[in-house]
């Protein structure tokens, strides 16, 4: 709760009353704009902003709460109008950006763009590694798949499978070797 005496004050914005209110509660206020992730200067222009907006606000501020709760209150509300400014600004790609990123200083493509012969050739790949792998066995394709693919640790897929280290080597074996023949005997026939 707030003094009557000193809330009149502050709504007449009496300059003692408000340097009093600003001495006492910037410290508080500064060191939760710190908590927020802001620098220094950003912090301090919040809470600069939070003694703006409770002057405009101070007619209509009843005193039923402390005055550094209200003060609080300005903070979280003003440093999320903020962040959502800032988030709207960040979503536009300035085209000085993008052509920075693009073309280096004598305006050559820093990475000429590709056609789509790449991307062809990966998805055919893809698909070719795909049909190889169907013509190994349930137990080696898992095995494969396991070590290969997700990256397991020998230990684990021969838990997994219920394969002892040996099995499990040869397995991975026959698995590389059909897929390396399967492949060849594929690209062989582009």
């Amino acid at each position: 709760m707030v003094d009557g005496q000193f809330l009149a004050r502050l709504r007449r914005r009496d300059p003692e009353a408000v340097e009093q209110a600003v001495r006492s509660n910037a410290g508080g206020l500064l060191n939760a704009a710190w908590g927020l992730g802001l620098a220094r200067a950003e912090a301090e222009d919040l809470v600069a902003d939070v003694f703006a907006a409770f002057l405009d606000a101070a007619p209509r501020f009843e005193g039923r709460s402390s005055l550094k709760t209200f003060l609080f209150g300005i903070l979280y509300n003003q440093a999320l109008a903020r962040a959502r400014q800032k988030g709207r600004e960040l979503a536009t790609d300035p085209v000085d950006a993008v052509f920075d990123r693009r073309f280096n200083a004598v305006g050559h493509w820093s990475r000429p763009p590709e056609g789509p012969e790449p991307e062809t050739l990966a998805r055919e790949a893809a698909d070719f590694v795909e049909q190889c792998l169907g013509r190994l066995g349930p137990l080696q394709k898992a095995a494969f798949v396991l070590k290969e693919v997700e990256g397991e640790p020998k230990p684990a897929i021969c838990n997994a499978l219920n394969l002892s280290d040996t099995h499990l080597r040869v397995l991975l074996f026959r698995a590389r070797n059909k897929l390396r023949e399967c492949l060849e005997e594929k690209w062989g026939k582009l």
